[in-house]
This record gives C-alpha cells, sequence and structure tokens, in this order.
C-alpha cells in the first residue's frame, strides 16, 4: 500500500501531541511546586526530596513502558505506538486534575500523603505516554531534515503552550493585591485537561507511521531487553543526548519554577511574566523560521555547542551584575538562554540519531526500549532540576504559606533564578561537545549506509 508522502500534516500532527502532553507537563512543572508550598502548606524541602525519590520510581515504569511496544502490538491498524498514546492520554489529563486539587483542610499527614500519591500517579501516566510519543518521530520519518522539522514542529508545540498559555496563569492565581488565589489552580487545570485530550485525538488522527516490521498485532515479537540495554549502553550518541538533556530540564522544570517568583516578588510586577513570556515566543518564532537553514549549513551538534558555550558566559554576566529594570532584564535574560532555545528545537532530531545509531551498530531497532532508556535521563533532569528549584526557595528563606515574601527573599530567588542556568548550559555542552560526536558529515554517512542496507535486506 503507497503511503502517504511527509508534509506539514506530519509535522503539525507531532505538534499536536506537544501541546497535549505541555497542557500537563508544563502546568505541573511550572505550578505545582508553588500550589503545595503556597496552599497546601507542604515544605519545599519535602517538595525537594519527592521529587528526587520520584525519579528513581520512573526508571522502573519507564524501562517497563519502553519495552512493551517493543514487545507488543496493539489494535487493529499495525501502528506500534499510536494506539497506547490513544490509551494513555486519559491518565495523563487525570493526574492533572488530581494535582491541583485543594485538599488543605486534611489536615498535614493526609496532605502531605495526597501530594506523594497524586505527584507518582503524575509520573506514572506521563511515562506511559510520553515514551511511545517520544518514540514516534522514529517511525514518522528517517530523513534528517524532516527529522529536524518534526522536532521544531514539537517543540513550537510546547511553545504554544508553556508561552502562549501559561503565561497567563499568574493573571488568574493572583489577585489584585499579588496574594495567590487558591481555587483559580484547579479551574485551570479542568480547561487543560480537556484542551489536552483534544489536541492528542488530533495527533493520532493526522500522524502516519511509515517505517513498519513485518510483526503481526498481538503476538509477541522476538526481544530481549538485555540485548537492547546493551546497545544502549554502547551508545555514546545517546549517552551524550541523555547528559545534555538533563541541563535543558533543569531549566525547564527548575529555573521556570522561579520565574512566576522571581516577577511577582522582585520586581513587583506578575504581569511581567507575561511579557517576559512573550519574548521567549518571538526568539523561538525566530528560530522556527530560521533553523532548517542553520541546521543544513552549521549542522545541529554544533548549533548547541556554540550557543551552550555563550550561554554560560551570559549568565555568569547576569548572576554578578543586578539589572534592576524588569524591561532590561527580560532583554538580556532572554539573550541569554537562547541555548536552551536552541536545543528545545534540535533535541529530538538528535534523538531520532541517536536510536538510529544503535540500528547502524547492531542491524536492530529498539525505539521503544531506547528512547525509555533516554527518557529516564530527562526524568533525572525533571527532578534534578525540580528539586534545585524547590531547595533554592528554602536556601534563601521562601516562607510556605505565605502570600507575599521579603525583600531579601526575592533578591536570592533572583539569583537563584539567574545562576542555576550555568549548570544546564555546562552539561548541556559537556553532553554535545564531548560525548556525541556526529557531527553533520558522520550524520549523511549513517543514513547513506543504512538506506543501502534496507535496499539490500
Amino acid at each position: 500500500m503507497k503511503q502517504r508522502k511527509f508534509g506539514v500534516r506530519d509535522q503539525f500532527g507531532y505538534a499536536l501531541g506537544d501541546i497535549g502532553g505541555s497542557f500537563v507537563n508544563l502546568y505541573i512543572g511550572g505550578f505545582f511546586l508553588l500550589f503545595v508550598t503556597s496552599v497546601l502548606g507542604v515544605s519545599p524541602y519535602f517538595m525537594g526530596t519527592l521529587f528526587l525519590v520520584s525519579r528513581i520510581f520512573d526508571a522502573f515504569t519507564d524501562v517497563i513502558m519502553g519495552s512493551i511496544p517493543d514487545r507488543f502490538k496493539i489494535g487493529k491498524s499495525g501502528d506500534k505506538f499510536l494506539p497506547y498514546i490513544s490509551i494513555s492520554k486519559w491518565f495523563l489529563a487525570a493526574s492533572v486534575l488530581l494535582a491541583f486539587a485543594d485538599v488543605s483542610s486534611w489536615g498535614t499527614a493526609a496532605t502531605h500523603v495526597w501530594v506523594v500519591f497524586v505527584y507518582l500517579f503524575y509520573g506514572i501516566a506521563y511515562t506511559a505516554d510520553s515514551i511511545p510519543y517520544g518514540s514516534l518521530a522514529a517511525v514518522i520519518t528517517q530523513d534528517p531534515i524532516e527529522r529536524t522539522k518534526l522536532s521544531r514542529a514539537r517543540a513550537v508545540g510546547g511553545l504554544i503552550v508553556g508561552i502562549g498559555a501559561l503565561s497567563f496563569v499568574p493573571m488568574f492565581i493572583y489577585d489584585s493585591n499579588g496574594a495567590i488565589i487558591p481555587d483559580a489552580f484547579f479551574i485551570i487545570s479542568i480547561v487543560f485537561a480537556v484542551c489536552s485530550l483534544l489536541a492528542y485525538t488530533g495527533l493520532v488522527k493526522l500522524s502516519t507511521e511509515r517505517v513498519r516490521d513485518d510483526n503481526p498485532v498481538g503476538k509477541k515479537i522476538d526481544y530481549k531487553f538485555k540485548d537492547a540495554l546493551t546497545a544502549a549502553l554502547k551508545n555514546r550518541q545517546l549517552v551524550g543526548m541523555m547528559v545534555a538533556s538533563v541541563g535543558s530540564l533543569i531549566v525547564i522544570n527548575g529555573v521556570n519554577q522561579l520565574a512566576p517568583i522571581v516577577f511577582a516578588e522582585y520586581f513587583g510586577s506578575p504581569s511581567a511574566f507575561t511579557i517576559n513570556s512573550f519574548v521567549q515566543i518571538g526568539i523561538m518564532l525566530i528560530l522556527f523560521l530560521f533553523l532548517p537553514k542553520l541546521v543544513k549549513l552549521f549542522g545541529k551538534r554544533n548549533l548547541v555547542i556554540v550557543t551552550s558555550a555563550f550561554s554560560i558566559i551570559a549568565m555568569a554576566f547576569l548572576t554578578l551584575v543586578t539589572i534592576e529594570n524588569v524591561y532590561l532584564f527580560i532583554a538580556v535574560y532572554n539573550i541569554g538562554m537562547i541555548a536552551n532555545s536552541v536545543f528545545v528545537m534540535i533535541v529530538w532530531a538528535l534523538v531520532a540519531d541517536a536510536l538510529d545509531y544503535t540500528e547502524m551498530q547492531t542491524g536492530k531497532r529498539y525505539d521503544g526500549t531506547l528512547y525509555s532508556i533516554y527518557s529516564f535521563s530527562r526524568k533525572v533532569g525533571m527532578g534534578v532540576g525540580s528539586a534545585l528549584g524547590s531547595y533554592s526557595l528554602g536556601w534563601v528563606g521562601y516562607a510556605t504559606g505565605s502570600t507575599s515574601q521579603s525583600q531579601e527573599v526575592a533578591e536570592g530567588v533572583l539569583r537563584m533564578y539567574n545562576g542555576l542556568p550555568i549548570i544546564a548550559f555546562a552539561l548541556m555542552l559537556i553532553g554535545l561537545l564531548f560525548i556525541f560526536n556526529l557531527d553533520g558529515k558522520k550524520t549523511n554517512a549513517m543514513y547513506e549506509e543504512l538506506e543501502l542496507r534496507r535496499k539490500s535486506s
């Protein structure tokens, strides 16, 4: 049966998948800590520990979920990953509703138990959804430029929610006096849960899995986890991406948690958070237009290396020099964070290259399992990032259960907001400069060799 050619429909459909996930993942990542510390009165140290411990739990769920699509096909379509997304989207939507339920009247012990339960449930739902979705890119297309377009589309999908939608959240959770409105968190979660379900439905309808195998639906596939794990450990490209992604997730899940606090408490302008978000939109839209050409000219790896080095210097400057004008701060800060914007736009194309590197080495594809191992590194990044963000509030004396903070605390949060990205960009530089070594020339040679093998088989 002749397959439809790759095009805008694939890019839009794949972007919808990240839109669906981001309505839940970015909302929880950006505002769950604020909700449980300010509304439920949970200690930031407790939350930091929970964020770290839950990542150990995810080590098991990631690998289990990653191996399931490699072992079994479900549904009647013959697709490997889309049927699993159709199921997992319901659990992910439920998790955001549970996360922002106001249970402050339950008492201290019950509230803490509830927070642990809902965060672990969210971790399971996130794994069940993100593993098949992330693996999907490798079977939609194997063309390097088309994969860059998919990665770009996914980044824009997250941008639409992370900046276009979440930027307005502070306008609803703070009143005119800057005090938090507890009930607003759950109302927003209802809207985001519905939006998430609709987006994932669109993904399944629009996406086409082109890279297929002959394994029948419902039959256990000849698969050995030991072989897949060995292949992953020998794949330096995958290891490099794991290190770099931990850095990026420190920004997304750690540093970004501090943003609403910085603008509300230090600059006294919650609405500046929205302005900051729209500046990020502008930067991402510029990258969206020029990224494929930049990749073709310089290569994906080189772009990340150069921008990471620049961002380390820029954020070190911001840490040492205080900018009092909020608008000047927004401009300088977003220029300094350019490396993460570039990485977010390119990461999924680099991961797809890493997955194909295993096929080059072994002659076999373990997309689901390898992606689950890579996903575990993302969970580590999420955990470390969330923990750093949470612990940093404790380090600067953040008052839990309080609707406002002292000037000294606000200044401390600002220092953390500026300084933590240095660690993140250093990890990105290490991962892409010293471990991941697939430059443009090597990547093209790999794809030519794989194409010859597939034609001869």
